[in-house]
């Protein structure tokens, strides 16, 4: 109690002393020529160092964003508590109001409620239920029940938001049956996220990292994307980690004792579960399976034809170029709308719902999303901070400075530096639209390039695939109802794993130029390391 009122009369006096301080140095943050002189500078990557480390030592998410929210408004603002407060909410680059304004971001915490309301429904239908009773029979182990997760993961590539809240609706309950730790369902469901989107031609993804590439580079950005596929170590060796970790039974760091708990009955570990309470105990027997898979069916379908929609498919553009253009929020809203009104008509003919049983469930799955949502509405805004001092510039000066020397060893620093970019930011696509303008203008063409933008895209995904702050991995704790720090703490080292073995691919691919042998030597460098791994951490009990 002494140690509570002690911190309490420091943290009171900190912030009179700040107070204080605004009114003797008042700071005008109207001025279009301020600047803050954290600006383009490393103390521009503190806020979300404070972010993350908070949160991994704390274990709480909502005060640990809003630690690092509060450090970047007080940079920025040069410690005048006015502007940072103004900062913080009504900077029109920055602020939290500003971001839950943003029509793209506005949409795609719709599309939570609209996924979140169609959950509700299969559940409260008897969708789910009946997917995980046919499931139970179908797939008999635990290994079967994780595959199966990937293998869907893999077939919804159009998205990463998608992809994570899809998967993780219709496997929970499969991966639930067969005691799969929620943890072990986020990292799968995380790793065949953005991993498999980044490889994948007809993508957002795709559409993002061509529209990256710079119009007077006189290259064709998608043309160029496709061939920094099969140089994508950090994606294609997600995807084959997952699978020999999974066939194997190989856990390790905290994700072993997660798996372990589960085993023994208890999916979640830690005793904070903050989805357990949104799960419906209602027991409904009309339900059939056809109540889950045509819904979903019905949901992958109409984001496709939403999201070429928005760029043009219907105007007369190609399928490729409609992807390339398309407003992926716009059309995950407009395909998830339809998709919820579609499941109302259906449950209703087949009478598995009534009318007041449907709309009960429309603040049902509201309340379901309220975790994620909150966390995304700070992610953004901490985004938004780093943004306004200037973390973008001080890392391309960084790398276009004292780093282009080293030409034959720039995959490899392009790939850290991506990855450090994207942990700190949250943000795949702001990495490598930063990044990649810098790789082509050091290889203009030719085989360096390719490998270059590769370890670009590459570092990018990993950064966002370990980062508490990034939406992706936002949304995977949200889609497998897992505590979100348990999510990140506990696919870190898998994520980890694969990006040493990466970096030792791309530096080795700078010298030998040729993708088929690089990835060849990767891949048994990376079984080679899980089979180490295997042997000093022992493996899971064999499915009885």
């Amino acid at each position: 109690m002494n140690k509570k009122r002690t911190f309490m009369i420091v943290l009171l006096m900190a912030v009179l002393a700040l107070i204080i301080y605004s009114f003797v140095s008042p700071v005008d943050g109207g001025d279009a020529e301020y600047t803050s002189m954290a600006y383009a500078t490393v103390f521009a990557l503190l806020p979300p160092v404070v972010a993350i480390g908070l949160a991994l030592v704390t274990k709480e998410v909502y005060s640990s964003l809003f630690a690092g929210i509060v450090t970047g408004a007080l940079l920025y603002s040069n410690f005048n508590a006015e502007l940072m407060l103004n900062t913080m909410l009504f900077n029109e680059d920055g602020g939290l109001v500003a971001k839950l304004s943003k029509p793209g971001n506005v949409g795609i915490l719709i599309f939570l409620v609209l996924l979140g309301v169609l959950v509700a429904l299969m559940n409260r239908a008897g969708g789910s239920a009946a997917f995980g009773t046919w499931a139970s029979k179908h797939i008999k182990t635990r290994i079967g029940a994780q595959l199966a997760t990937m293998a869907l993961g893999v077939l919804i590539f159009v998205d990463d938001y998608f992809n994570c809240l899809t998967v993780g609706s219709v496997m929970r309950p499969v991966t639930d049956s067969h005691k799969v730790s929620r943890a072990k369902l986020c990292y799968i469901i995380d790793a065949t996220a953005a991993p498999v989107c980044i490889i994948a031609p007809i993508s957002s993804w795709a559409a993002a990292v061509t529209s990256s590439v710079p119009e007077d580079a006189g290259i064709n950005g998608f043309t160029t994307f496709l061939k920094t596929i099969p140089y994508n170590f950090y994606a294609l060796l997600t995807l084959i980690m997952i699978i020999f970790v999974t066939v194997k039974r190989i856990d390790f760091g905290p994700m072993r004792k997660h798996e372990m708990n589960a085993i023994n009955g208890d999916l979640f570990t830690t005793p904070d579960r903050p989805y357990k309470d949104n799960e419906t105990v209602i027991v409904n027997h009309k339900g059939k399976v056809i109540d889950l898979v045509l819904p979903v069916v019905v949901l992958i379908f109409s984001c496709i034809v939403g999201m070429v929609y928005t760029g043009g498919f219907f105007e007369g553009e190609s399928f490729v170029t409609a992807f390339a253009n398309a407003d992926a929020p716009v059309g995950l809203v407009a395909g998830s709308f339809f998709t919820v009104l579609f499941t109302f008509f259906f449950y209703m003919l087949r009478d598995v719902i009534n009318f007041s049983e449907f709309m009960s469930c429309i603040p049902e799955g509201f309340k379901a999303m309220i975790s994620p949502i909150l966390i995304l509405s700070l992610a953004w805004t901490l985004s938004g901070m780093t943004n306004l001092l200037g973390a973008d510039e001080f890392v391309a000066g960084l790398v276009s400075g004292s780093l282009v020397g080293l030409k034959t060893l720039l995959p490899a620093v392009i790939f850290v530096v991506g990855l450090g970019l994207a942990f700190a930011t949250g943000t795949s696509w702001g990495t490598f639209s930063i990044l990649i303008p810098i790789v082509i203008s050091v290889f203009p063409s030719g085989e360096m390039m390719i490998i270059s933008i590769s370890a670009c895209l590459a570092g990018a995904v990993c950064g966002d695939h370990c980062s508490p702050i990034s939406d992706t991995t936002i949304m995977a704790s949200a889609g497998g109802q897992c505590n979100h720090v348990n999510h990140v703490t506990t696919q870190i080292p898998y994520a980890l794993t694969v990006a040493g073995v990466s970096f030792v691919s791309y530096i080795l691919a700078g010298f030998i130029q040729n993708v088929f042998i690089t990835l060849a030597i990767a891949v048994v460098m990376l079984l080679v390391v899980l089979f180490v791994i295997g042997k000093v951490t022992g493996y899971e009990p064999v499915d009885q």
